[in-house]
């Protein structure tokens, strides 16, 4: 037993912690940028080879997309069972065979993450100066910083925030470049020319080789304004004869601020089944390093910290492990009143829950939520073994058996008890081990965590419990007895002499009993048809993810203001600790009117508000600002799905009609807006913006031999951010971005102004070729699922309503609607695993019923007993619905495992009165009085092991430290069912042990009836 003890406190500083289970779906990210592509040409042109070489590729589950200007964002998630380095190899594969068939002039192809984008990021750090610019920022922070982070274990990848990459931007007046007889075509030609770094070979004389280096990049603003792109009239036509070069960055559509100062921010994700814990830990260690090497008017700063949460969430869940194993012990102690007696289950107690940190090490369990919440529900099972062992011995040893043989033949009264109480333990955990998907996944964690103590219970309860109770327990003289155990064992008398005086009238009335049971029965099946259905409870996690929208056809500049207008008002609410935001084309495929908003709060302790609580505080405060919505959700430890949404849950639509799919999908989402049970409902469809379409006059084009192809990328070079070459350091390579004046890139008059190149080499105004109009409307961003167009909708639900009646509220909404049978709609997901788990969850409890019932049958070799022990469940399953019910929370997965457990707790009662009574029969009483001398016998311990049981349920119920909305449902299903079977259980077992056994002594006497016959 010391080895044992020995191993798991060995184990424990091992063991990782987490705030979950570390189970993810394997999800790779691909990223495609075109700079000034529009979502039309980035789906039709980037996304879709690549969406059609990936579809080649096994085990995907989930394939999506979403393009805005000049981005396009790809998630690949796959199969639970899918190694995601191997899936990151078929993706690699998958877009090689696809780059021949994207745009030639992409400046790089797509990048590959191993992240799911639905997941928050794990930290976030900040970046600011006073005195550099940004750009000059942004090389610092992406070179001595990202870079490092990035090669840390674990870490997918690191977003730039508000990315300022330095490049080098000519910008070229088009009035200017007429007069020197040059087009934007001719200067785009020459840059790309004059500037690259090529290989020149070496020169060998006889003795030495000379490698051959030329001046052949230009790497500064100033030479480029000295260069010369054309000579014109004899004379040279240099880059500042026509416009301007300037130190820049890459992408001026792009912006970050942090708590309202701009700067460069670095979000940090992990990759699917990284523990979190050691990413961060890792990161941080190096957090002073990164500083050190930043010049000194850089300041960086750790805005956000995941893991403050899961540690705390963690932590409290310990104390609570502690605070149960005093309160069990104390229940111990205050039913025996014998301190040597006390001291054996209190030994006993650790030895089973430490010896099994060894085996969750072997299995790469972590100490997550759900692994201590596993312990602390243990803590009742291991203490039930050891009280029916000692009270059965100590009982013997104050009738006056000496210590050794009282604990020898206690032992072999109770033994087979403890192992069926055990199997039959396990054999309830049997369903959720076998849950498939992520739930399982999650789950079987907490099974195999709870199985492992449940096998060292039995052993130490066989072995230790009776050698330490022949040492410990000896018989005190009731004169040498002080008032407290006298005074206890006379309660205890007279409430056992209670409890069999008011069974007496119970058995009498056998038929009001069995009918007060069946309404039981039958009232617990309404409770569950009733109770609002849900998934898991939602979790305070101290960060809130937002998504603004503004109105589709806002300019950059005016996105901006009224970002900042809405970090004004969340840095007002006191609960906010930070704000991070960003907005811009780039990230991850958001359109250019939407943004990023990360919002961390202050520790639970140091607010007055949940996070719930804040949203909605938040949204209210939102309104008030015009122009600007912002979509919020919690963000949560448990992430199913690879879909960055706007709010929690989604249901999507998919159309083969991309017209059909634009009409249906706003009468879906207006009718969803309607309903009271939804909040927050928003879709990734939104309204078309007015498109400046350019029609060519290709007559006129023709004539003047003038090619669509100059047209398109003269206007590329003019408005599309265009990267026309690069150079080279040796720390990185930087671009060459041409453009028109950025003061003539917001008028309209500069398409008059442009010029393309005839076949004859005259220039030609771009309005003898083109007519251009602002009536048309295009798309902002284009989602895809599955290769087809689809349309997400996102919403939140409202206060008090579970999510089993949100959907089927959105299903009977849609189908009042009398869609055509070609739209497809589908809930995706948390709220597609929800529905996956709903139709499950009356077939686990009844697997579990259906496995228990028959280990008790072989364990009884009888088919009578088994269903005596199981009429204990429905009292159990009818107080953990009222219990839940009571307390306002939905009958979710969590609150199921409750239920499940429940089976295990409650049946020990039976086990116990079945067990005695069927050995009193054997010793030669009547039925009747065997199942009497059982329920007098077994009162006590049955009482104490219930109250064990239940004391291990409160601290979970009552709970409100981090991370405590998980484990809540738990303890207020075990609390109420303990509590409701305790009472009807007593009475309404001894009653149906007595009609069962009538019934088979009928059965019997038929039987020899007719053999006699």
């Amino acid at each position: 037993m010391a080895g044992i003890l020995l191993l798991g406190a060995i184990s424990y500083p091992f063991l990782p912690v987490s705030a979950l289970p570390q189970i993810d779906f394997p999800t790779i990210q691909l990223e495609a940028s075109l700079p000034g592509g529009s979502p039309e040409t980035m789906a039709a042109s980037v996304a879709q080879p690549i969406e059609e070489a990936l579809s080649k590729v096994s085990g995907i589950t989930e394939l999506t997309s979403n393009s805005s200007l000049g981005t396009s964002s790809i998630t690949v998630q796959f199969a639970l069972d899918e190694d995601i380095q191997t899936a990151a190899s078929d993706v690699q594969t998958a877009l090689s065979e696809a780059s021949g068939q994207l745009p030639k002039d992409m400046p790089s192809l797509p990048t590959v993450h191993k992240v799911n984008p639905a997941d928050a990021p794990v930290m976030q750090l900040s970046a600011t100066s006073d005195t550099l610019t940004l750009p000059q920022l942004d090389e610092y922070i992406e070179r001595n910083v990202a870079a490092k982070i990035g090669q840390v274990s674990g870490v997918a990848y690191v977003n730039i925030g508000g990315r300022q990459r330095p490049a080098i931007r000519i910008a070229v007046d088009p009035g200017r470049l007429a007069q020197a007889g040059v087009t934007l075509e001719d200067v785009r030609s020459a840059i790309s020319d004059l500037s690259l770094s090529a290989p020149k070979g070496n020169i060998d004389d006889p003795t030495r080789t000379f490698p051959i280096l030329t001046n052949d990049q230009i790497t500064s603003a100033s030479a480029w304004n000295d260069a010369v792109i054309a000579y014109r009239n004899g004379g040279p036509v240099r880059i500042r004869d026509i416009g301007r070069a300037v130190d820049g960055a890459e992408n001026t559509k792009m912006a970050h601020w942090t708590n309202g100062q701009r700067g460069i921010a670095l979000d940090v994700f992990r990759q699917p089944g990284a523990n979190v814990i050691k990413v961060v830990d890792a990161i941080k260690t190096q957090l002073p390093a990164l500083q050190a090497s930043l010049p000194k008017s850089i300041h960086l700063e750790l805005v956000t910290d995941r893991t403050s949460t899961i540690r705390a969430s963690v932590s409290d869940v310990q104390f609570t492990l502690g605070l149960t194993i005093g309160l069990v012990v104390l229940v111990i102690f205050l039913f025996l009143r014998n301190l040597r007696a006390t001291i054996i289950p209190a030994i006993t107690l650790p030895i089973a829950l430490l010896g099994a940190l060894a085996p969750m090490w072997v299995l790469g369990f972590s100490l997550d939520n759900l692994s201590l919440m596993a312990l602390v529900v243990a803590v009742g099972f291991v203490v039930d073994d050891a009280i029916v062992m000692l009270e059965n011995i100590s009982r013997h040893i104050e009738d006056g058996m000496e210590p050794l043989a009282a604990a020898r033949q206690g032992a072999g009264e109770i033994g087979f008890t403890i192992v069926s109480i055990s199997l039959s333990l396990i054999a309830v955990l049997i369903p959720i081990l076998m849950m498939g998907g992520i739930v399982g996944r999650l789950f079987r964690e907490f099974a195999l965590t709870l199985t492992l103590t449940i096998v060292l219970s039995a052993f130490v309860s066989l072995t230790l419990t009776p050698m330490l109770a022949s040492r410990f327990v000896r018989v005190v003289p009731d004169e040498k007895r002080g008032w407290f155990y006298r005074a206890g064992e006379a309660f205890f008398e007279r409430l056992t002499a209670l409890y069999i005086a008011s069974l007496q009238p119970v058995l009498r009335h056998k038929g009001l009993t069995l009918l007060a049971f069946l309404g039981t029965v039958g009232l617990t099946g309404y409770l569950f048809y009733q109770a609002p259905k849900g998934f898991f409870p939602e979790q305070d996690t101290g960060f809130i993810a937002g998504l603004s929208q503004a109105s589709p056809d806002i300019s950059f500049s005016e996105m901006a203001k009224l970002q900042e207008r809405v970090s004004e008002i969340i840095l007002r609410d006191p609960a906010v600790y930070s704000v991070f935001m960003d907005i811009g084309g780039g990230n991850g495929g958001n359109a250019l009117n939407q943004g990023h908003v990360n919002i961390t709060l202050k520790p639970l302790a140091e607010r007055d508000a949940s996070a719930r609580e804040v949203i909605e505080r938040l949204g209210t405060a939102l309104d008030a600002q015009q122009g600007i919505k912002l979509f919020m959700q919690s963000a949560q430890d448990i992430n199913i799905g690879a879909r960055p949404a706007k709010t929690q849950y989604q249901y999507t639509l998919q159309d083969g009609s991309i017209d059909e799919l634009s009409d249906w999908s706003d009468k879906v989402t207006q009718a969803l807006r309607a309903l009271p049970d939804l909040r927050d409902v928003g879709s990734d469809r939104q309204a078309e913006a007015p498109t400046l379409s350019i029609r060519i006059d290709r007559a006129a084009a023709t004539l003047y031999g003038v090619m669509p192809a100059a047209i398109d990328q003269t206007l590329y070079d003019a408005f599309g951010q265009r990267q026309v070459a690069s150079y080279s350091t040796q720390t990185d390579t930087f671009h060459v971005v041409l453009e028109v004046l950025p003061d003539l890139q917001s008028q309209m008059s500069t398409l008059d102004r442009l010029s393309v190149r005839a076949a004859n080499g005259t220039l030609v105004p771009l309005s003898a070729v083109a007519r251009w109009t602002t009536d048309s409307v295009s798309p902002v961003s284009i989602s895809h699922q599955g290769q087809s167009p689809a349309v997400t909708i996102s919403f939140n639900l409202a206060p008090n309503v579970a999510l089993g009646d949100g959907t089927r509220a959105i299903e009977d909404a849609v189908a009042a609607l009398h869609p055509p049978a070609s739209l497809q709609t589908s809930f995706s997901g948390s709220a597609r695993a929800f529905q996956d788990s709903l139709s499950t969850v009356p077939l686990l409890i009844l697997a579990s019923l259906v496995v228990v019932y028959i280990i008790l049958g072989v364990l009884y070799e009888s088919l009578i007993h088994p269903l005596t022990i199981l009429s204990t469940l429905p009292p159990a399953g009818l107080g953990a619905l009222l219990a839940l019910r009571w307390a306002g929370f939905d009958f979710g997965l969590v609150a199921m495992i409750g239920v499940i457990l429940l089976i295990g707790i409650v049946k020990k009662n039976g086990i116990m009165l079945v067990d005695f009574a069927i050995q009193e029969e054997k010793a030669g009483k009547t039925p009747d009085e065997a199942i009497v001398e059982a329920a007098r016998l077994r009162f006590r311990p049955i009482l104490m092991t219930t109250m064990a049981a239940l004391l291990g349920g409160i601290p979970l119920a009552l709970g409100h430290g981090s991370g405590s909305e998980l484990r809540q449902p738990l303890g207020y299903a075990i609390v109420g069912g303990l509590l409701v079977s305790q009472v009807l259980t007593l009475y309404t077992t001894p009653v149906i042990y007595l009609l069962l056994d009538r019934m088979k002594g009928l059965s019997f006497s038929r039987r020899v009836a007719a053999e006699h016959a």
